[in-house]
């Protein structure tokens, strides 16, 4: 999965300023363009997130001290330097730094410093690209999807873009792991303890706004991820208008989850843990069953240089990440162990809207019994109020991610049928159509291999940065 990602993340499109070469004898449109390097955005804002939750969580366990809560302090710090460490490892790890003459970055990374001097690196990187005329290392091809046509296009990559697309790749992975490993649990516990206390300083408030910014960034970093994987021989481009519906789905399904499980914990602490490490080995344990169901043996080349047992335990930390997200939030990704590139890339309607239904009716049923069993706190806290409002928070979630998908996902003209058509389905009984195949804006043959027309060898694709488009 990981040289999988490198793939997609090492894949960087421009469609500005291209200049279409003339037409081959067979019709097809091909265009090369020396692509323009775009700022790395998506650095700075994971950089950003990470040195703002530590630095408030640390200032909220001075608070803690100062007051003498161990117990808060304790709890704070760990999920304060989990996260932070497994981030400094993904760093090493994808950036290969190990077996490099680099102590003084190996060094800031011990000081869980290394995200700041990666992302002084990517900058430095960016400033520099351009002076100087650079050869390119790659040819990038891709079709670029437009009303629902395609057109093959192509890109030449340098080095400095190879460079940037690697600290990219990075930081998304990263990303996500300090929303899910790190930014969820400490959200979560700061609530509890505030209803806990009934008290609500700044530096805890300031602390809880941070993981949630956190959360959703990382969210939207799998959901596009997600895309890019799916969809990764198109050309990917997000709009305002798919990231404003994808903020406001993630947000009002994060929020409304974690609200739920908090209110129901301080109601009946000792029945909530069966049901969070329930929906844990459920999702942790579903794509192993799935895969002894195939008798199927494991994937190869998941990693370079790892050995059987290597890929067991790389396999073992992607499921488990996956069970993770999958608690609190829809992953967007389906995980299959049989394929080399572990993920399902086929738009299964079906368990989306089993998920989301299942969900729905099992924070429905927390609330209730938040209701139902709830302290003296609440009393001037007016209860069939904020369970309406968390039941009508969360189904207005799912309706933006229905809109999202009918309306703004960038490949929903490659859908056989998109969700209103699924949604008949259901109620009517009937089954989905055959997936029809995109029209290029070519109808002639099939495409002939460009490569061969180019004299050079198909090299890795390199796409986007999510946020720039991210």
């Amino acid at each position: 999965m990981a040289e999988k990602c490198e793939k997609i993340e090492n894949d960087i499109c421009d469609c500005q300023e291209h200049v279409p070469t003339p037409k081959p004898p067979n019709g097809v449109v091909l265009v090369v363009t020396r692509s323009k390097i775009k700022p790395p955005f998506g650095v700075v804002i994971a950089t950003v997130l990470y040195c703002a939750e530590f630095v408030s969580a640390a200032v909220l366990c001075s608070m803690y001290h100062k007051t003498d809560d161990q117990f808060w302090l304790g709890l704070t710090i760990t999920f304060m330097l989990v996260p932070s460490v497994l981030t400094q490892l993904t760093l090493t790890f994808v950036h290969r730094d190990v077996g490099r003459d680099r102590p003084l970055v190996l060094f800031l990374h011990l000081l869980q410093m290394g995200p700041i001097i990666r992302c002084v690196e990517a900058l430095v990187v960016y400033c520099q690209a351009g002076r100087e005329e650079e050869s390119y290392v790659t040819i990038s091809r891709k079709i670029w999807l437009r009303r629902g046509r395609g057109t093959p296009m192509e890109w030449e990559v340098s080095h400095s873009e190879r460079r940037l697309a690697t600290h990219r790749n990075a930081f998304k992975r990263s990303a996500v792991i300090q929303a899910f490993l790190g930014s969820m649990p400490q959200l979560t516990l700061q609530l509890y303890a505030s209803i806990r206390e009934q008290y609500m300083p700044y530096s805890r408030v300031v602390l809880m706004a941070i993981t949630l910014i956190s959360i959703i960034y990382g969210a939207l970093v799998c959901s596009v991820l997600a895309i890019q994987i799916k969809y990764d021989d198109y050309k990917v481009r997000l709009r305002p208008a798919a990231y404003l519906c994808m903020v406001m789905w993630r947000g009002l399904e994060i929020a409304t989850r974690v609200t739920a499980l908090v209110l129901c914990s301080t109601a009946i602490t000792y029945w909530v843990a069966p049901v969070v490490l329930g929906n844990l080995l459920f999702f942790l344990l579903l794509p192993w069953a799935e895969f002894w169901t195939k008798r199927a043996s494991l994937p190869e080349h998941v990693e370079k240089n790892l050995s059987k047992l290597g890929t067991a335990v790389v396999l073992f930390l992607v499921t488990l990440l996956y069970a993770c997200i999958n608690v609190f939030c829809w992953s967007a990704v389906e995980l299959d162990l049989t394929h080399r590139d572990l993920i399902e890339k086929r738009q299964r309607w079906g368990r989306l809207s089993v998920y989301y239904g299942v969900r729905l009716a099992e924070n429905v049923v927390l609330i209730v019994l938040w209701y139902f069993f709830k302290s003296d706190f609440y009393e001037k806290v007016c209860a069939p109020l904020l369970v309406l409002q968390l039941v009508i928070c969360y189904v207005l979630g799912v309706l933006f991610m229905m809109l999202f998908y009918q309306y703004c996902h960038p490949c929903r003209s490659l859908f056989p049928r998109n969700v209103d058509y699924c949604v008949h389905c259901v109620c009517c009984r009937r089954h989905p159509a055959q997936e029809v195949p995109l029209k290029l804006t070519t109808p002639a043959p099939p495409p002939p291999d460009l490569t061969s027309q180019l004299g050079f060898d198909r090299e890795t694709d390199i796409l986007d940065d999510i946020m720039d488009a991210a």
